[in-house]
């Protein structure tokens, strides 16, 4: 058993480093992949962008709703990063545009209790985070992957984006950010997930 668990630890470093690829960028436990695995909880659920909207709320001074047109009046980001699946996957390089998570808080004006975020989508899934996670240059609310509109299976319209975070923290169908002045678990966390899901801790689960 201890024998299985290096080999899967080393793997993916030694994928990377057979590429030519510095095997640091590889958490422990990973396997690289050119593909997108898709991993959904329940079906995709139906959006019409005329009715869509973004909500942040919670412990806020100004809580608001973006329809999608306000959403791309903001200013576009696009970057390049790695992410990270649970289910043990890496995918290099991949490249994604969207809104600065930062952005829609300094709307918002975060109160100074608010310590933590609570992200609701459609479908009724929900994942957690600490909301300084959130001021990251990397955490996005993405609607845009390798210069298209995101795929039904991978989100659209809006998913968030929290490459240093397993991917299940990233949450499809995004609808709204709540601040909170206490950690809420979400769906995989309340059914075993690790709360804190860093890859590169291996936080895969809490037991």
């Amino acid at each position: 058993m201890a024998v299985t668990s290096k080999l899967l630890a080393a793997r993916g470093r030694q994928q990377a480093a057979k590429r030519g690829i510095d095997p640091a960028r590889i958490p422990p436990g990973q396997y690289l992949t050119e593909r997108f695995p898709v991993l959904t909880y329940g079906p995709n659920p139906r959006f019409d962008l005329e009715d869509w909207s973004l909500c942040v709320d919670g412990l806020v001074e100004r809580p608001f709703a973006l329809r999608w047109e306000e959403l791309m009046a903001y200013d576009q980001v696009t970057l390049t990063t790695d992410i990270h699946c649970v289910t043990r996957w890496s995918k290099l390089d991949t490249t994604w545009t969207g809104v600065r998570v930062r952005d829609l808080l300094e709307r918002a004006g975060v109160k100074p209790e608010g310590k933590f975020v609570l992200a609701h989508c459609d479908g009724d899934y929900t994942t957690n985070m600490p909301l300084e996670l959130l001021y990251d240059d990397d955490v996005l609310v993405a609607h845009a992957y390798e210069g298209r509109p995101l795929e039904a299976d991978h989100g659209a319209p809006l998913r968030l984006l929290m490459p240093k975070r397993y991917f299940w923290k990233s949450a499809k169908f995004l609808r709204r950010l709540e601040i909170l002045s206490e950690d809420r678990q979400g769906f995989w966390e309340l059914n075993g997930y690790h709360n804190d899901a860093d890859p590169w801790q291996e936080q895969r689960h809490w037991f």
